[in-house]
């Protein structure tokens, strides 16, 4: 099954590039890949639970079952109690450091919406702002897209925004061509690259956790008060590629050393008053762990203050929830991946973190004739009913160029 998962990854990939930018791009490999992941669950390996990430003092999570640990519940704390319930949007850096951002502060003031998720490490691993920093300046490369960071953050502030910090942790083609000794290299030495040019780097590194976590708590030190870490896998189709390659790995699974990552962040940062969140596919509510990109959405979950599953329903091929087709009936499409979300989380108990969903603002023209409506306030509302229907009050809203629907009802 899990060979099947990481096939249909790759191919998706090479449509669609960032993780959580999945919904500007071509859908029709991700329903693919949806359709094929209708298979009956099956049991994934848990990995050597309890083992040590070398040097980090990390341990890898094992099951929790219900939460209880001896007798006694485990609760959750949250860094950030006095949050509101989000309502947010994502904005590029490109947007933040330039005129559009006027148009998007304004639109935070004339709705409910309340948040901002903006791009502090891009997919190309890109620092997106000057900075100083020499334990970043080791190993990043940063760039001028938001020339003025601090000024950005009075910015926010002023507009009472919550902002939260988007870090692309794992493919960094920067980092990969500066250090591949981080990353994956072949046989004759080269560094490997997916098909789109991309590189990522090693999620068994320490260094590498080292350096998102560094650039996470510099943006603590900024004044964001959620760091949402995306692209928290191997590339797709790993275990295919990883025989051919040259990488440093110990015993962990792909999946335990994942979780451990997101772990050893959340253990970094809560102390700095920051929520922690992750990005994750969708249908990974809806289908057993990809054990090939070392995803796992329980493991993940059980580790972050919030889970952001992409939901967006131009992603989901005929027959998803009943749903003939899913981009046409985005109320029903929304209903069915929430009530697979609770369906996994619900167990976890008061490990389950804060649910709140990517949601669609844009048009998939691509989907072909009869296979997808234009997206506006009908279907912005349809989702956000579905959400709310499903015991869910947080969203962000997905647009690539960053052009929303005002009059939503949020």
């Amino acid at each position: 099954m899990d060979v099947i998962v990481s096939t249909l990854l790759l191919l998706f990939h090479v449509l669609t590039g960032s993780d959580a930018q999945a919904g500007a791009q071509s859908a029709s490999t991700h329903q693919l890949l949806a359709t094929m992941l209708t298979a009956p669950n099956s049991q994934q390996p848990n990995g050597p639970g309890g083992s040590t990430q070398p040097g980090t003092g990390a341990t890898t999570p094992g099951d929790a079952g219900s939460g209880s640990s001896a007798g006694t519940e485990f609760v959750k704390h949250d860094p950030q109690p006095d949050a509101p319930e989000v309502k947010g949007i994502y904005v590029t850096a490109h947007s933040a450091g330039g005129a559009r951002m006027e148009s998007l502060l304004k639109l935070l003031d004339d709705t409910p919406l309340n948040s901002m998720v903006i791009d502090l490490k891009d997919d190309n691993g890109y620092i997106t702002y000057p900075t100083t920093n020499p334990e970043l300046l080791k190993l990043g490369k940063p760039k001028k897209f938001i020339s003025n960071i601090s000024q950005t953050m009075e910015r926010l502030k002023k507009h009472d925004v919550y902002p939260i910090g988007r870090i692309v942790v794992f493919k960094d083609t920067v980092l990969a061509r500066s250090h591949p000794e981080y990353s994956y290299v072949r046989k004759d030495g080269s560094l490997w690259e997916n098909g789109k040019g991309d590189s990522f780097v090693n999620p068994y590194m320490k260094e590498v956790w080292d350096y998102n976590v560094a650039i996470a708590k510099e943006a603590v030190k900024l004044g964001f008060k959620e760091i949402q870490f995306d692209y928290v896998r191997f590339p797709e189709g790993f275990e295919k590629k990883a025989d051919s390659l040259k990488f440093y790995k110990n015993k962990d699974s792909r999946v335990d050393t994942v979780a451990a990552f997101v772990k050893y962040a959340k253990s970094q940062l809560e102390p700095l008053g920051v929520r922690v969140s992750v990005d994750i596919f969708g249908y990974a509510a809806s289908v057993p762990a990809a054990e090939g990109i070392g995803q796992d959405f329980v493991k993940i979950s059980k580790y972050v203050d919030v889970i952001a599953p992409m939901i967006y329903p131009s992603h989901y091929s005929t027959g998803w929830f009943k749903v003939k087709d899913p981009d046409k009936d985005p109320y029903a499409t929304i209903k069915g991946a929430m009530v697979d979300t609770h369906k996994k989380l619900d167990p976890i108990g008061s490990y389950k973190p804060i649910i709140r969903p990517w949601i669609q603002d844009f048009t998939a023209s691509w989907l072909g004739k009869g296979h997808y409506i234009k997206y506006g306030k009908a279907e912005v509302d349809a989702q956000i009913k579905a959400l709310q229907d499903s015991g869910i009050h947080e969203y962000l809203l997905w647009n690539a160029n960053n052009r929303y629907t005002a009059d939503a009802k949020f």
